[in-house]
């Protein structure tokens, strides 16, 4: 699979919405949890902390929903987004070094 990642306003047909707020059902096993953003956002979580926390998520996330993982792995391209802006510490980043690791071909940030 080839992935890229993007900012929310990307509306590609291979757009998979990864935030919390998101209607992507398939999306929301790869979005941080309110508790994250929220503490984030208020300068209560540093980066690496974030980091830590995410990557326990997605653990957790392959061992509960390996089939949708592996759907989405399946796909021949994907973009994931979410509203961060493009070079933000932001989740996508992270998710987009797992998916490299499980074998994904990351080809970067989409331009807009």
């Amino acid at each position: 699979m080839k992935f890229y990642t993007a900012e929310y306003r990307y509306s590609g047909d291979d757009r998979v919405d990864i935030t919390v707020k998101g209607k992507d059902q398939i999306g929301k096993i790869f979005a941080p949890s309110w508790k994250m953003v929220i503490r984030s956002k208020e300068g209560k979580l540093s980066w690496d902390e974030y980091s830590r926390l995410y990557r326990n998520l997605m653990r957790q996330s392959y061992q509960q929903n390996e089939d949708i993982w592996n759907e989405i792995l399946r796909r021949d391209e994907v973009t994931l987004v979410c509203f961060c802006k493009a070079g933000d510490s932001c989740h996508r980043y992270l998710l987009a070094e797992y998916f490299s690791k499980l074998g994904a071909d990351y080809k970067g940030e989409r331009k807009l």
